[in-house]
């Protein structure tokens, strides 16, 4: 069976500077599959810098990598045309983290859902293109005859970012890449965007790519995570092994950080070093050996990713001890 969408040893690099230029590379030999037939809910997280959104718009078609590929039902997005190129841009849908950027303060909701569905010939009049907007509203947890015909000033933050959902969910998407869907909400309407995130994954088989930097959202909305570090992946697993039991020291470092409601308990315990010579490393190598307590001699050569239980792996010396896997097996780690 032919994967839906998959990334093969992908990686983005970006060029600045006229005279002399310099080279980021924002993810780097990156693979990741999303099966056709099992849909889940795979986060992707890390810190600022580490290549989420990178990643996102990769996925999206919205960037070209450097090298590698990014398939869509087996076919490179690169050489998509006509008829595959409408339906991959119809499958492949994505929320982004502001929810007041998408709108145009001069259309009502109306507009907005009713784009997409002119767009790719999804109704036959105007009645059917109605009736999906009700459906997809609905399923978002909104009340259709409160949020038609009102203009964006008119809603809440919360309500913005479930129409959004709306928006990708009239197209019966078959992916939904969620960019920090809710860091740009309050805290109170957060744990309904979610809720309907893995509504639509549970109800409509959309599987959904969660990209934050929160791991307790990670926690309870996702199956699996990836964790990045300058575009690198850290460590991949099921997430409930991962978060409670983290392996690699930047996923220590980034459990370490999150708040408890324990005011005995004390934050950052671990010991995380930064040598001033060697703050920017950019060489081969670990990409965390600067800021590693455990680093040494050998982390100067990128090591492998190492299998530490059926379903949990980390890219680290440390366990060297363990099997092998290739980065292009990462999604052998991720449960559904």
């Amino acid at each position: 069976m032919t994967d839906l969408l998959e990334l093969r040893n992908v990686t983005k690099v970006f060029t600045s500077g006229l005279i002399q230029k310099t080279a980021t590379t924002a993810l780097e030999n990156v693979s990741l599959k999303v099966s056709s037939e099992e849909p889940t809910i795979i986060t992707v997280a890390g810190e600022s810098g580490s290549g989420k959104t990178t990643l996102a718009m990769l996925l999206l078609g919205f960037l070209e990598a450097s090298s590698g590929e990014i398939l869509y039902r087996g076919k490179d997005i690169r050489t998509l045309k006509g008829p595959e190129k409408m339906a991959y841009r119809r499958e492949v849908q994505a929320v982004f983290q502001d929810p007041f950027a998408v709108f145009n303060p001069f259309y009502t909701v109306d507009h907005l859902l009713s784009v997409p569905i002119k767009r790719f010939k999804l109704a036959s009049n105007k009645t059917d293109a109605r009736e999906r907007m009700v459906e997809a509203l609905t399923a978002v947890g909104l009340h259709p005859q409160d949020i038609l015909g009102r203009y964006p000033h008119q809603l809440s933050g919360g309500q913005r970012q479930r129409i959004n959902v709306a928006r990708s969910l009239v197209l019966r998407p078959k992916i939904l890449v969620a960019d920090e869907p809710v860091s740009m909400v309050d805290a109170s309407l957060r744990a309904n965007i979610l809720e309907t995130l893995q509504k639509l994954q549970r109800d409509y088989g959309v599987t959904i790519i969660y990209i934050t930097h929160d791991l307790t959202t990670a926690y309870h909305i996702a199956n699996s995570i990836v964790v990045l570090y300058r575009g690198n992946v850290m460590e991949a697993g099921e997430v409930e092994k991962v978060i409670k039991a983290p392996q690699h020291p930047y996923t220590q470092l980034l459990i370490d950080s999150i708040p408890w409601p324990d005011i005995n308990r004390q934050w950052r315990k671990s010991e995380v070093q930064v040598r001033e010579a060697e703050g920017s490393h950019s060489g081969p190598g670990c990409k965390f050996y600067s800021r590693c307590p455990h680093a040494h001699e050998k982390c100067r050569a990128t090591p492998p990713m190492y299998r530490l239980s059926q379903d949990q792996g980390a890219t680290c010396y440390l366990y060297d001890q363990h099997p092998q896997i290739s980065l292009e097996s990462l999604s052998d780690l991720l449960p559904v």
